[in-house]
């Protein structure tokens, strides 16, 4: 049981640590540090590795295809030179003689001395050795002057031949010879041989097979296109050896020449394969290939001459073509180790420099969550942190600022409910005295009189109206009636009104004591401005889904820098209604107004409000904008807007 409980516990824990959003801010801090530092070089590593890897096989590859193009250039000029040879020996006129058959040659011991030339004049014998000789010099001259070409034969159509190093071991006609009807075969094209196999020709210093390199090209007549013999030039491997053998690649890699078909020209000794099968080597003039031989991984790259059809092989292990690759892997790896050390250092320091100050922070704000609000934050740090925690401190002190506000309000609200209890004694005193007074004055026959005190009566019912913001249009109708009544009564003839209310104004709600402050400014700063009488005219009218409220005078208007001033102050009324309890000027004349759009736009926002239009000497025109109240929202209950 207690294996399981551990079990459990353990799993809620993994559960826990892999949900990221629940990790305490320094694991999390920890982890986004070792995230941006060392994911990128560990990337920034395989990417350098896989390039380097890339690049480096590339440039080994290209280097040695470019060193197999210098080899197999330097074997075509050798070729190339031998090519020459043929031809200059072919222009020579004594050679052209003995293989037309003007001179005698050698021939093989069994032919010795037999046929025609058997009968032939001393004479003609001793020219035929004086020219037989020359040739023999001019032939030492080419292996004199390259010292690379072991031997050259002559041999005419007869089988006769000169040569100055090489003669006939075994009898029969040389033209029997292979290397002979290889040459009548391409008839006058150089051959590269390659080493002489089965010959019955040999040099006097007996060199073997291996140690030469066999050409071979034949003469053809110009006129009848016959062959009229054949140059066979031996060349020492030597050359070949001198282009190939200093040539190592890596620390046991080397060169290697074959032929077409795969048999080998050189091969180095202590080589790493004696012998490449032509299966090996895809049908290409170049390129690289992998194989294993022994157990071990070679790299074949090979170029093919376009002269001889010779492919220079260049063999080494892989290994040591990834040598510098695995040195540079070592310090990418001695990088990757050292910065992510660092960074687990780093990304460890950082996050205890940020998460600490957090979590002594979050202690104050626990503390003060319990109730301790002369807890402080003591930091001098000047982040984040330390904004936060001077913030943390402010917040405090504002917050005891407004708990002793608060114990101040609810005491004064206390005694203002006291002091609201004792004066609704007051109004039902006002509301019986002025009956009393209407009563008194009616018994005594003071008819206007009594309509006056009955219409101030009616003005302070309405006005009061039990508390109420919002009221039925016909009570604010008969609120601006008995206003206006009462106005009468004191500028008689002066005053006219027209009042209008249409069937669906007359249904809805408004905000209080919106038309008596218009109506007032309309009588002192309109009407009374001006000389003669003077006309009001009041509508309540319904357009676009808005009560529209109007009040328009023909008084004495407002200049426009009034107005303009006016207009200012109705764009922000509570600020210049606070500017107007400063300054003690221009109270009157519009604080009344202002109140108004104060009340309209607190209510029911910036999309209500009131215009104002007026000419200089003509009037001015008062528009209230009022949504539609089809019936007492339930928060028309005093709310603070009579104090404004």
């Amino acid at each position: 049981m207690r294996n399981r409980n551990e079990m459990e516990s353990w799993r809620e824990g993994l559960l826990r640590w892999l949900r990221f959003g629940d990790l305490p801010l320094r694991y999390k801090l920890v982890i986004l540090f070792l995230m941006i530092g060392i994911l990128p070089s560990i990337a920034l590593g395989v990417l350098v590795n896989w390039t380097v890897n890339r690049i480096v096989d590339q440039q080994v590859t290209s280097n040695t295809i470019q060193l197999i193009g210098k080899v197999n250039q330097t074997l075509d000029n050798d070729m190339e030179n031998l090519q020459n040879i043929t031809y200059l020996i072919g222009f020579d006129q004594r050679i052209e003689r003995f293989l037309n058959g003007d001179i005698q040659g050698d021939r093989p011991a069994a032919e010795a001395g037999g046929g025609s030339r058997a009968l032939s004049q001393p004479s003609q014998v001793k020219q035929d050795n004086e020219e037989n000789y020359e040739i023999k010099r001019y032939l030492q001259g080419y292996t004199t002057l390259y010292p690379e070409i072991a031997s050259i034969l002559l041999v005419n159509r007869e089988g006769e031949y000169i040569s100055n190093e090489m003669y006939a071991r075994s009898p029969g006609s040389l033209t029997g010879e292979a290397w002979y009807r290889e040459a009548v075969l391409n008839e006058g094209i150089f051959t590269v041989l390659g080493h002489p196999v089965d010959r019955k020709v040999t040099t006097h210093v007996h060199y073997g097979d291996e140690e030469l390199v066999s050409v071979v090209r034949s003469f053809v007549d110009p006129d009848t296109r016959e062959v009229t013999g054949a140059v066979l030039i031996d060349l020492k491997l030597r050359a070949v050896a001198r282009a190939v053998r200093d040539v190592t690649l890596g620390k046991s890699g080397y060169l290697m020449v074959t032929e077409a078909g795969g048999s080998s020209i050189y091969t180095p000794e202590d080589s790493l394969i004696p012998a490449i099968p032509p299966s090996w080597l895809p049908d290409k003039e170049g390129g690289a290939v992998i194989r294993e031989v022994n157990g071990e991984r070679l790299q074949l790259i090979y170029g093919t001459s376009s002269f001889t059809g010779w492919r220079t092989i260049g063999v080494f292990p892989t290994s040591e073509s990834v040598y510098e690759v695995r040195e540079i892997r070592f310090y990418m790896i001695c990088f990757l180790f050292v910065v992510c050390l660092f960074g687990v250092a780093a990304s460890y320091t950082l996050s205890q420099s940020i998460s600490r100050p957090i979590w002594q922070l979050m202690s104050f704000m626990q503390k003060a969550e319990s109730g301790d609000l002369t807890i402080r934050y003591w930091g001098n740090r000047q982040d984040e942190v330390g904004m936060l925690g001077r913030s943390f401190n402010r917040m405090l002190q504002q917050i005891r600022k407004l708990m002793k506000l608060s114990e101040l309000r609810e005491q004064q609200k206390r005694e203002a409910e006291l002091r609201s209890l004792q004066a609704h004694i007051r109004p039902h005193f006002l509301y019986n005295t002025l009956d009393t007074i209407h009563w008194m004055a009616r018994k005594k026959g003071a008819d206007d009189v009594s309509d006056l005190v009955e219409s101030l009566s009616r003005l302070f019912r309405i006005g009061l109206s039990k508390g109420d913001d919002i009221i039925p249009m016909p009570d604010e109708w008969m609120h601006i009636s008995s206003y206006l009544q009462i106005q009468k009564t004191r500028y008689r003839d002066r005053l006219q009104v027209e009042m209008y209310v249409s069937p669906e104004a007359e249904k809805l709600y408004v905000l209080k004591l919106l038309l008596q402050p218009m109506v007032e400014n309309a009588i002192y700063h309109g009407i009374k401005a001006r000389r003669g009488p003077g006309r009001i005219g009041i509508k309540a009218e319904v357009s676009e889904d808005v009560l529209f409220l109007s009040i328009q005078d023909d008084g004495a208007g407002m200049a426009p820098e009034r107005l303009a001033e006016l207009r200012k102050q109705l764009a922000d009324p509570v600020a210049a209604m606070e500017g107007h309890s400063e300054q003690g000027t221009g109270r009157s004349r519009s604080y009344g107004m202002l109140n108004v759009q104060a009340r309209l736009r607190l209510t029911f926002g910036h999309k209500y409000g009131i215009t104002l239009e007026s000419t200089e000497g003509k009037g001015t025109r008062v528009i209230i904008a009022h949504p539609l109240l089809h019936t007492l929202p339930s928060s028309s209950g005093h709310d603070g807007s009579d104090s404004l």
